[in-house]
């Protein structure tokens, strides 16, 4: 694997709309050049005049334009300076948090503070990233299953599951390796007889909510006619992905089609008969029949 470099990091942290840029700090060797990179600081560093650098707009060349050289904190709509309380209400925080796993010594300066969105470092041009370019690291597809054994009764409901579960891809982002974490958000089951039904868990058996056969559940579907039906479900994944620093969500979701399974609907009949299917599958009524 390619190892991370200090302003290829800071250029995809940019990209992401992450680049905390306070005007001063103090040294700290023991700061690394990705921290300073992705906080515009070091942990625990002391802003020398209490605030942070506001604002600035990007020119067409790049370069930062302030309305005057003096630093000024980050007012809310009152048009007051916020306090370490109300600073971990804004977005800055929130993304710090979401990297650096939520330390406040790392994501709270001393003073107040706020984000700019310089371009990128060393001439390093990255586009956005963007839930779809993540789709070629091939998110699992969700297996679904019909219980009793993809088998059902018509009338009745059958029970459905599937087998999505977060899970972890790893691949390349603009040459540099990058791990992607997908986590189901919702499912779409489709039964295969024009019917859909979307829900926000995967299902589960009968035995493992101790419910006896043909219950219905969140997942199950009543069939009304005997026949073969394809059904399937799609599953629907939010992503993160972490570049070395910790997993950092990316906005939206993908859909990954699951692949269809032949769903056996019989047709319940009464009779008397001398043995279960058990007994004898080739009897009257059995499946093997």
């Amino acid at each position: 694997m390619r190892k991370l470099t200090a302003p290829f990091l800071a250029a995809l942290l940019v990209a992401i709309g992450i680049w905390m840029v306070p005007p001063a700090m103090a040294a700290d060797p023991r700061c690394s050049k990705e921290i300073k990179l992705a906080l515009g600081r070091c942990p625990n560093s002391t802003l020398t005049n209490g605030t942070a650098q506001v604002g600035g707009t990007n020119t067409k060349d790049g370069s930062q334009n302030h309305s005057s050289g003096q630093a000024k904190p980050e007012k809310n709509s009152k048009g007051r300076a916020l306090d370490s309380q109300s600073y971990k209400e804004t977005e800055a925080y929130k993304k710090c948090a979401a990297i650096f796993g939520g330390a406040d010594s790392v994501c709270i300066p001393r003073g107040s503070y706020s984000v700019v969105t310089p371009a990128a470092p060393d001439g390093v041009v990255i586009p956005p990233i963007t839930i779809t370019d993540l789709a070629s690291f091939s998110p699992a597809p969700g297996t679904l299953t019909g219980e009793p054994d993809n088998l059902g009764v018509a009338g009745l409901p059958t029970n459905f599951t599937t087998d999505a579960a977060a899970h972890t891809r790893t691949g390349t982002l603009f040459g540099y390796p990058v791990t992607a974490r997908f986590t189901p958000a919702s499912f779409l089951f489709r039964y295969g007889d024009g019917q859909t039904r979307t829900t926000t868990t995967a299902g589960k058996t009968w035995d493992a909510l101790g419910l006896p056969q043909f219950t219905p559940t969140d997942t199950s579907h009543t069939y009304t006619e005997r026949g073969t039906y394809q059904a399937s479900v799609d599953t629907l994944y939010t992503a993160q992905i972490d570049l070395g620093t910790g997993y950092f969500p990316i906005s939206g979701t993908l859909t990954i089609p699951g692949p269809p399974q032949d769903i056996q609907i019989y047709e319940a009949r009464t009779a008397l008969v001398a043995h279960t299917c058990d007994e004898d599958p080739t009897a009257e009524g059995c499946p093997t029949r």
